[in-house]
């Protein structure tokens, strides 16, 4: 009815995409394995909302805006690239957990909501995730849709209820495996290696050109 065709290759395509590794990943692992299941979980929601501003983009039109606009793409990938490398860095800043504390507990007292404002704005300043929806959506939706706006946002709203189920089950295997010994005597040095890949996360995406 709104013009969208081969529904269940876009959902199998979806889900590869979902589980494919990133700074998204990379963002709910850490907090996982620092705050545990609950922490890990708002990270994924957050990831989630973040989300719902590309999928509103491309319905509305903005994202092939800011593939049109080198001066937009810029200024948001310039802006994208410096939260990933300061969140890297205060990662590679925090220092470790007290010897007494129980493993999957080394942030504590990061509040939940700045886990969350953090995750949203991890996804939602990212350039790259706006190009995405507006290069992959389309192929999905037939030139003569009567209502392009609403497929654009149907199929966004079904990629991005996959990629949270994914996320959130992440979260849980992430904050499981931070309760093991193993991981105890690790978790620092996991810390500091995510805080490493986000920094070249981030400079990866200032480096990068517009498509």
């Amino acid at each position: 009815m709104l013009g969208i065709h081969d529904f269940w290759l876009f959902v199998a395509a979806g889900l590869l995409l979902n589980i494919t590794p990133g700074p998204d990943i990379a963002y709910i692992v850490a907090r996982s394995a620092a705050l545990g299941r609950r922490g890990g979980a708002v990270a994924a929601l957050a990831i989630s909302a973040g989300c719902f501003v590309h999928i509103a983009a491309a319905a509305l039109g903005v994202s092939a805006l800011l593939a049109a606009s080198a001066l937009a793409f810029s200024l948001l990938k310039w802006i994208g690239a410096a939260y990933l490398i300061y969140i890297g860095i205060a990662m590679l800043r925090a220092g470790p957990a007290p010897s007494d504390a129980p493993a999957g507990r080394v942030q504590q007292s990061t509040p939940l909501r700045t886990v969350f404002w953090q995750g949203f704005l991890t996804n939602a300043l990212n350039p790259k995730v706006a190009l995405f929806f507006l290069a992959f959506l389309p192929q999905f939706i037939r030139a003569d849709a009567p209502h392009k706006a609403l497929a654009f946002a149907a199929l966004g709203l079904v990629f991005n209820l996959n990629g949270t189920i994914w996320n959130l089950a992440v979260a849980a295997f992430a904050a499981r495996v931070a309760t093991t010994r193993p991981y105890a005597r690790a978790r620092l040095w996991l810390q500091r290696a995510i805080g490493g890949l986000f920094i070249l996360l981030g400079l990866r995406l200032a480096l990068s050109e517009r498509p």
